[in-house]
């Protein structure tokens, strides 16, 4: 890793960190009726964590099984606070299936084989991935919120082909033309423009 990565990782962890205060702010206005936001500093409190492992121990910590099962609760936590803020009827049902998920991935990652825990997060990521992609579109075009929203769906995209990305370097395979190297070039800046475009659509959202 680079000082060039090493400085958008840094980056990163201070949006994550305004993220988390504005997410605060946000829920003790209103603690009741605004449990969503919980889920979403969760996100964000990881992906601070996250960034924060990458300088220290450079991109060798993704072998980490554990980090890869920790770094689930990013996609997990960002989908579940969106469902449950703007479909709340389906966010129980929601949250079971999450819970679920992130059991499964943390099992097979120990207990294999590699091609079943590959698919699990696969499919685990790709789900929420979705979610997080289409929810805030959807609910911005639908009037339920401000059109700035959207950028959130769009750092929804971005999470979710980099964490499949990410699976399949994992088991030895390669997504489309997303090489290692490549992967490995783009992670920082994917990392920092994902979490920019989070705090752009939530804030706007927030401030609305």
């Amino acid at each position: 890793m680079n000082w060039w990565d090493i400085a958008i990782l840094l980056a990163t962890g201070l949006v994550a960190l305004y993220l988390l205060w504005r997410f605060f702010q946000h829920y003790t206005g209103a603690p009741g009726s605004r449990k969503f936001d919980i889920y979403y500093m969760i996100s964000f409190a990881v992906l601070l964590v996250a960034g924060l492992l990458l300088i220290f121990f450079t991109y060798d910590v993704l072998d980490n099984e554990l980090v890869v099962i920790v770094a689930a609760l990013i996609p997990l936590g960002l989908s579940v606070g969106l469902v449950s803020e703007f479909y709340p009827k389906y966010g129980l049902g929601y949250l079971v299936f999450a819970l679920v998920g992130f059991l499964a991935i943390a099992i097979t990652r120990y207990t294999g084989p590699a091609t079943m825990a590959t698919v699990i997060l696969a499919v685990v990521h790709g789900i929420a991935g979705l979610i997080i992609f289409l929810l805030p579109i959807c609910v911005a075009v639908k009037g339920k919120t401000v059109t700035s929203f959207i950028w959130v769906g769009i750092g929804g995209a971005l999470i979710g082909l980099g964490g499949i990305a990410l699976a399949y370097l994992k088991s030895g395979s390669q997504l489309l033309f997303f090489s290692a190297d490549l992967v490995f070039d783009i992670l920082a800046p994917l990392l920092l423009v994902m979490t920019l475009a989070y705090a752009y659509g939530f804030v706007k959202k927030m401030l609305s």
